[in-house]
């Protein structure tokens, strides 16, 4: 790594040069060719993708798009209407509705208008209410902002119309702004960490340089594979968070160069070869955990991870060739005024360590290792508790907020027809012989008997639409979907050939939770080995990668938990301006443990690599501890509550899974910091001994030789 900084801090022009070349290119790229992202989503191998494709098979457009299928070339949406006066089947109220649907009708991409004048849509008018929708389908790809504005231009002080339904529902895309506030608050953080104005801009260039790069190139690669819009939000959110960290570390580390007397050259060399290896090492496994996505085998969700993984990449080689050209650039200015005239007058090197609230801390841990761990086992419990509650699912119209488009459609169809109208369950029948097709119709029959079932009616050839009593994201609903498929189809189908699947957006929403959460444990495990497997090869020892790796997993439960207690019990949700209580949309705990182990990981290897420094040239246990508790404190409090800011600085955009993945970061690598780097690890370490780094010997004769924290050239804190 010094041999790269010392080429950079020659070659800092070029160096510098060739990054905003990069970022034109890739920009004019980019604008050049548009975007191409999808938010299409392939169902997993489940009953309700059995249920889609026979519906597919056996019919050419009449079942199309029925209770949010899934795989078909149209979807349907609805234009609902209430009254307030006069009644909603008056003839002054059907004609102005079907002026409406006429001019609905005449927008491109829109193949059927389903009236509920007509006596296909007999079912849909509510005359005790005053409220009646039509059912519009549309082709799949059909623009439906010409007919949104074509049916709300009939909305009148009288005449309240909204629009809604799987056409019209609107999927999360890129952020809007809200990380510029945790930009800002960064900035006001590094100013007065660091008391100048060029150290402090150094991480938040460089960050901000290695992401713009990263999200241009997602851009461009969206034509080539396939990327949902959020991959954009989620490379932002990631590689904000750790940019501006990992460049944080480096101009830390050389700005204790500078104030030891080095010269700006073999300072910004050590900081590269120190601080440096670390980054490339953190990161490294930032991007294996989120790789390690590619097991759950979805492809929206690997698309994201693809995305942030480049984005990851992209910053660390932005703050390990960009930035030490920029502090070549810069020379001593990195350091505050009056450091600056201390070092000019010739007088002793400034004072590095000077005895202050983290060498206090390190001192209390040494001192109280047992209360320590106790205090921080007790903290990560109750933060993690609610965690056995997650509901995993999809979040519906009903906790929408107050006066958002989709809760006002919400609140005209529920009250007229029922809180299920928008989660109707569809059920596919495969009828082989007469027998079957006696059993099907004598289940249809059933199905209306059946507990927490409001309507059934026929779908198609050889299916039914099932219309539940309550909304789709309620236990009630999920229940009903499990009742049918144990216990009530089973029933049915018993001595016959027939065979029937159970689809629609509840069950599907069902089968996709139950794929990704099955395969969350393998997920666990594996990005567990892989990152006990690296920390053993980069620090020689067995109980710290232990350590680490647990300690990890503690603080993934931690996020969970906040995320159970904050957008499913809805403690705080309302402030957030995501709405009330939901589940848990499925694709947030998977991202959750992918990026908050990587994270964890990147404090882990900061802490323990000058812990490992100091064990390496004392042998003294206690002393490393405490010295590299006390020299990374401040500087990993400082990258904990910058990353805080970004993230919750998506908390606050308004998307429930954007702010579910956010706020879920933030409380993570917030209590990850705080309690788990700063005083459980120590606490443990110090308890733990001299094994800490122990290792055998034929591991260390068969694993390869990696310098994580570099050769140290600094020197050690006096006394014990």
């Amino acid at each position: 790594m010094s041999t790269l900084a010392h080429w950079c801090f020659r070659r800092r022009f070029a160096v510098a040069g060739g990054w905003i070349v990069a970022l034109v290119a890739l920009a004019a790229i980019a604008l050049g060719g548009g975007t191409a992202f999808t938010d299409s989503a392939d169902l997993p191998d489940s009953e309700s993708a059995t249920a889609y494709a026979l519906l597919a098979e056996s019919q050419t457009g009449s079942g199309s798009g029925s209770g949010g299928q899934a795989g078909t070339d149209t979807v349907r949406g609805t234009v609902v209407w209430h009254t307030g006066g006069e009644a909603v089947d008056s003839a002054g109220v059907k004609a102005d509705v079907a002026a409406m649907l006429a001019r609905i009708k005449a927008v491109p991409g829109v193949e059927a208008v389903v009236s509920p004048y007509d006596k296909a849509g007999a079912a849909q008018i509510n005359t005790g209410t005053g409220t009646a929708y039509a059912t519009i389908v549309l082709a799949a790809d059909a623009d439906t902002a010409p007919v949104k504005s074509a049916a709300l231009a009939s909305d009148t002080a009288g005449f309240d119309v909204e629009v809604g339904g799987q056409a019209f529902s609107e999927q999360p895309g890129a952020s809007h702004g809200t990380e510029a506030v945790g930009i800002i608050a960064a900035l006001v953080i590094l100013v007065l960490m660091f008391r100048s104005g060029w150290a402090a801009a150094l991480p938040i260039l460089t960050g901000v340089v290695g992401v713009a790069a990263s999200l241009l190139l997602v851009m461009i690669a969206s034509h080539v594979v396939d990327l949902a819009a959020t991959s954009l939000t989620m490379g932002a959110l990631i590689g904000l968070g750790v940019g501006i960290d990992y460049a944080l570390f480096i101009v830390n580390r050389h700005r204790r160069g500078l104030l030891a007397g080095r010269p700006v050259r073999e300072s910004i060399a050590d900081a590269l070869d120190t601080s440096g290896r670390a980054v490339v090492f953190a990161g490294a496994t930032v991007i294996v955990a989120l790789l390690g996505m590619f097991v759950v085998n979805l492809g929206i969700l690997t698309g994201m991870a693809r995305a942030a993984a480049v984005t990851v990449l992209f910053t660390i080689l932005a703050a390990v060739t960009l930035l030490p050209a920029l502090l070549a650039m810069l020379g001593t200015r990195v350091l505050s005024r009056r450091q600056r005239a201390a070092l000019a007058t010739g007088a002793a090197p400034v004072a590095v360590h000077r005895p202050g609230l983290a060498a206090r801390w390190a001192a209390l841990v040494d001192r109280a290792p047992w209360r320590a761990t106790g205090a921080a086992v007790l903290v990560i419990a109750i933060l993690a508790a609610p965690v056995t509650m997650m509901r995993v699912g999809d979040a519906d119209a009903s906790s929408d907020p107050a006066g958002t488009p989709a809760r006002a459609y919400y609140d005209l169809m529920a009250p007229a027809f029922g809180d299920g109208f928008d989660a109707s369950l569809l059920l596919v029948a495969k009828v082989p012989d007469p027998a079957a097709s006696t059993a099907f119709t004598g289940l249809a029959a059933t199905l209306a008997t059946v507990p927490g079932v409001a309507a059934v009616a026929p779908a198609g050839r050889s299916a039914l639409t099932v219309v539940p009593t309550t909304s789709a994201q309620t236990e009630q609903t999920a229940d009903l979907v499990h009742r049918l498929r144990d216990e009530v189809i089973p029933a049915a189908e018993a001595g016959t050939g027939l065979r029937v699947y159970v689809g629609g957006a509840p069950a599907t929403s069902i089968d996709m939770a139950d794929a990704l959460m099955g395969k969350l444990p393998l997920y666990l495990g594996l990005i567990a080995v892989l990152g006990f497997l690296l920390l053993a090869v980069a620090f020689r020892s067995i109980l710290v990668p232990l350590v680490g790796a647990l300690s990890n997993l503690a603080t993934i439960l931690v996020g969970l938990g906040a995320l159970t207690a904050i957008f499913q019990f809805g403690w705080g949700s309302e402030l957030l301006g995501v709405g009330s209580g939901a589940p848990i949309m499925y694709l947030i705990p998977v991202l959750i443990v992918g990026v908050v182990f990587g994270l964890s990981m990147d404090y882990q290897v900061f802490l323990v690599s000058r812990m490992h420094e100091e064990w390496t040239h004392t042998r003294d246990n206690r002393r490393a501890i405490r010295v590299g508790l006390t020299e990374t404190s401040q500087v990993i409090v400082a990258a904990a509550t910058i990353m805080l800011c970004v993230f919750a600085s998506f908390g606050f955009s308004g998307e429930r899974i954007v702010s579910g993945i956010g706020i879920g970061l933030g409380i993570a690598v917030l209590v990850d910091a705080f309690v788990v780097r700063l005083t459980l690890i120590p606490a443990l370490m110090r308890l733990i001994g001299r094994a800490n780094w122990a290792y055998p010997r034929w591991a260390d004769r068969v694993t390869p030789h990696v310098s994580v924290e570099g050769p140290a050239r600094e020197p050690a804190l006096s006394g014990k």
